[in-house]
């Protein structure tokens, strides 16, 4: 079943019943693009059909999870990405650092590479009694791939810049820089040498035609002795504060279509009663960026904790195509039923 869906072209998700690490060893190998998942945590809610997160000792969940991966890994296509969600638990008034327990043994273990730590800003929390610690408002995203090579469409995912635009026959970038602050720095600088101000104008004006050309939206000028760098001011170690040094100024430009997201995601949770007492629904923002961004036309999208479907309803509303394991029948009804009201 799994194996005709994967070399078919169906567009509805398809729904398997199962136990995650079984159900995955019978998949072909590199048979999905992108695997995006939020596995019940280590003893934070007891699910139905009970299993994973349930285990006495922290070393078993992980272990448990580190086999389930294995078989993620295996499935998935050199250049696919895997997005785990995780989030952390208490025990015996500590945190127990599940999430980075997890990534480290991925890493150090599965040779999985890592490539973003998203922190999920949930910006609200629930009911929190305790008087001895700060409420916890955020869960890790992990970005992991297979290796140095992998698809990424990061133009799918920028934010919409502003324009350039032309004002009293003066290029005005996106955010209204025109470049006469700029010149009147250049100008009155008594840290660039007549050479080093000569070709600062010119590669201003470079900058501006760039502006006028909408191959930049947007710029700035950091300009020795007026500005400090902007990473590090170690020559040695930033190309940014050697080309300071040598030329006596560098440009920051920004992307004509925009910028793209970063590693903090402020989104609210979901509220669990739309989704027919499933306890921690992903909100269905979290899958928008991975599956934009790491996700081929084409390509399949996986959840082997799929629970209500969050994962497989994004991935059908963008045009993917999608499979969802779960141990629960009950949560596959109430996935499918979510597939149905989108056609509707």
């Amino acid at each position: 079943m799994i194996e005709e869906y994967i070399n078919g072209t169906q567009k509805h998700p398809l729904f398997v019943q199962g136990d995650a690490l079984s159900v995955l060893k019978s998949m072909p190998d590199e048979s999905v693009n992108c695997v995006i998942t939020s596995p019940p945590y280590w003893l934070q809610r007891e699910y139905e059909n009970g299993g994973l997160g349930q285990e006495k000792k922290k070393e078993d969940y992980i272990n448990n999870l580190l086999q389930i991966f294995s078989q993620v890994k295996r499935i998935l296509t050199s250049d696919g990405s895997f997005w785990l969600n995780i989030n952390d638990t208490y025990y015996k008034k500590s945190l127990a650092g599940i999430p980075w327990r997890i990534a480290i043994a991925m890493m150090d273990e599965q040779n999985w590479v890592l490539r973003n730590d998203v922190i999920w800003n949930k910006l609200k929390g629930g009911m929190d009694s305790s008087r001895d610690r700060l409420n916890n408002l955020h869960e890790n995203i992990f970005h992991f791939v297979k290796g140095g090579k992998y698809y990424y469409n990061i133009d799918a995912i920028r934010t919409t810049s502003r324009k350039s635009y032309i004002k009293n026959g003066a290029v005005v970038s996106a955010t209204g820089v025109t470049g006469v602050n700029y010149r009147r720095r250049i100008e009155l600088s008594t840290a660039l040498s007549d050479e080093e101000k000569k070709i600062a104008f010119g590669a201003l004006d470079s900058v501006l035609l760039e502006i006028a050309n909408n191959k930049i939206s947007d710029f700035r000028m950091v300009i020795r002795g007026q500005h400090r760098t902007t990473h590090s001011d170690r020559v040695k170690i930033s190309g940014r504060a050697r080309e300071l040094q040598e030329k006596g100024f560098y440009f920051l430009k920004y992307h004509p279509k925009g910028s793209k997201p970063s590693d903090v995601w402020e989104i609210p949770p979901e509220d669990a009663h739309k989704r027919g007492a499933h306890f921690a629904p992903y909100p269905e923002e979290i899958c928008m960026i991975p599956i934009l961004a790491t996700c081929p036309e084409g390509g399949i999208v996986l959840d082997p904790f799929v629970g209500t479907g969050t994962t497989t309803t994004v991935a059908n509303r963008l045009g993917f195509r999608s499979i969802g394991i779960d141990l629960s029948e009950h949560y596959l009804k109430i996935a499918e039923k979510r597939i149905e009201k989108k056609k509707l």
